[in-house]
């Protein structure tokens, strides 16, 4: 017999315990942050690449490196499935809007009060 109760008063949709909570929201943090870091490198990307800055600088050399340290890991295999576009790379814009959608699961349907 199916289970009378709502989709909210199942269970898994009460309310989150407050550790659960602090640990939500520290990850939602971190995919914020994630997200600025992919716009910093696209934006650094394009500034070297059209010669707005110069790469051989020490401090944007470094800032590079850091950028591209932290999203490589997650780029390169979203690179690897997509076709080659020739100059036009679209794997932070699919990166975004797959952190975005795991922002929304997070938010709609495991800690339903925070949007």
């Amino acid at each position: 017999m199916p289970d009378p109760r709502t989709a909210r008063d199942r269970p898994i949709f009460r309310e989150a315990q407050p550790t659960m909570r602090a640990l939500l929201d520290v990850i939602l943090v971190v995919l914020n942050l994630y997200v600025w870091l992919l716009i910093a490198a696209a934006v650094l990307s394009w500034l070297i690449a059209f010669n707005v800055v110069n790469p051989y600088n020490k401090f944007v050399r470094s800032v590079g490196d850091f950028l591209y340290r932290i999203t490589e890991p997650l780029l390169a295999p979203i690179r690897n499935l997509i076709p080659s576009l020739g100059g036009i790379d679209l794997s932070p814009m699919i990166l975004i809007l797959l952190i975005f959608f795991i922002q929304q699961v997070i938010g709609h349907y495991i800690y339903p009060h925070v949007f």
